[in-house]
């Protein structure tokens, strides 16, 4: 093959050495006395096109398969949808060429009038292809969005978030996932929607559920457990939304951006995320803050039973906890560890981390009466 593909570079270096020759008003004729084969100039383009051919033209060939089996793993590397959004862009970026060739007489300008169409439709389909790529998220979370609108607008009965406009996509985090409320909630029909899952975030879980650390295995597992059972289980639509903002290094960053671009909600118990998201004007739904509002309400007065587990901070407090994990403080409940006792709340703290209830036992409180 190595020996055939030489011959073929000759060949075609020979035909180009003759062309060049013929193109230049060079050409000589031609006979086979050996003076005029030595002098003429038609020879001389056939056998030095061929040693170019047979020299060059294997080095150039060389240097094209390189860049083209490169080009082709660059091109495997990159996400579909840059791609396509891409090719979108290049599409209407040589429309528009088209149509102002077509609006000005370029073609008409002397000597110059197609060098000049060439650079304004390449100019113009490299900034249409640039623009696709760089606004490929905006694109396809808006078709998303657009084919979410159209399937919710079949059936018979939309909810509000429908009819108000207002943004339907629910955006979960690492921690939310992991955490597993949120399949409860689901559950209960408090969230409407569309719930999305970004590809970055799925890829965390995976890297968690793979960790040489067992605590963070199994949580990243519980996680994989979680999404499997909201798909499957759970009369919600569940989306893996599979873009990654490249640029952006920070997941919490991406979650972000992804909000933005669906104009979504995040869905997270993370504080610090909570917090930044805020700062950018995206909604937040906290699975913490819904869990504290969702606690009955206590009011000084009330008797309620707790089983006093340990000591408290002051002398003679002991301290017991709700079904709900609120901390019960009892003065006076230090003799009662270990037992479960009826108790009068005496009054409520709401702090930061939760809420805390301050109480007595019921027969000292109706004592002190």
């Amino acid at each position: 093959m190595n020996k055939i593909s030489h011959l073929i570079f000759v060949i075609l270096g020979s035909l180009l050495g003759y062309q060049t020759i013929y193109e230049l008003n060079l050409r000589e004729p031609w006979s086979w006395e050996f003076g005029n084969i030595v002098t003429n100039n038609s020879v001389f383009g056939v056998v030095i096109g061929g040693l170019i051919g047979f020299i060059i033209f294997p080095i150039i060939a060389d240097q094209l398969i390189k860049w083209i089996l490169k080009l082709r793993e660059e091109l495997e590397r990159v996400p579909g949808k840059d791609i396509l959004s891409g090719i979108i862009g290049l599409v209407i970026g040589l429309g528009l060429g088209v149509l102002v060739v077509l609006a000005f007489p370029i073609l008409s300008i002397p000597k110059f009038g197609i060098l000049i169409q060439i650079i304004v439709n390449g100019g113009l389909g490299y900034l249409g292809w640039n623009l696709g790529v760089k606004k490929r998220e905006e694109f396809f979370g808006g078709l998303i969005k657009s084919n979410n609108i159209i399937k919710e607008d079949t059936k018979e009965e939309t909810n509000k978030e429908e009819v108000t406009g207002q943004p339907s996509y629910k955006i979960l985090d690492t921690s939310v996932i992991i955490d597993g409320r949120i399949a409860d909630i689901c559950q209960t029909s408090f969230i409407e929607g569309v719930l999305v899952v970004p590809g970055f975030v799925l890829e965390e879980l995976q890297h968690i559920a793979d960790s040489s650390n067992i605590l963070k295995r199994n949580r990243g597992r519980r996680g994989l457990d979680i999404l499997k059972k909201m798909q499957n289980e759970i009369d919600i639509e569940v989306q893996i939304y599979d873009y990654d903002f490249e640029e952006i290094e920070e997941v919490d960053s991406k979650l972000v951006k992804l909000a933005q671009v669906l104009e979504g909600k995040v869905v997270t118990n993370d504080y610090n995320l909570n917090k930044v998201a805020e700062l950018q004007g995206v909604t937040v739904l906290n699975i913490n803050e819904l869990a504290n509002a969702v606690k009955p309400v206590v009011l000084p007065g009330e008797e309620m039973e707790v089983k006093i587990i340990k000591d408290g901070e002051e002398p003679g407090q002991g301290v017991g906890y709700l079904e709900d994990g609120t901390m019960v403080v009892v003065d006076e409940g230090k003799d009662y560890i270990g037992d479960e006792i009826d108790v009068l709340v005496t009054s409520v703290l709401q702090t930061a981390a939760g809420r805390m209830i301050f109480a007595k036992p019921k027969f000292s409180a109706q004592q002190a009466l």
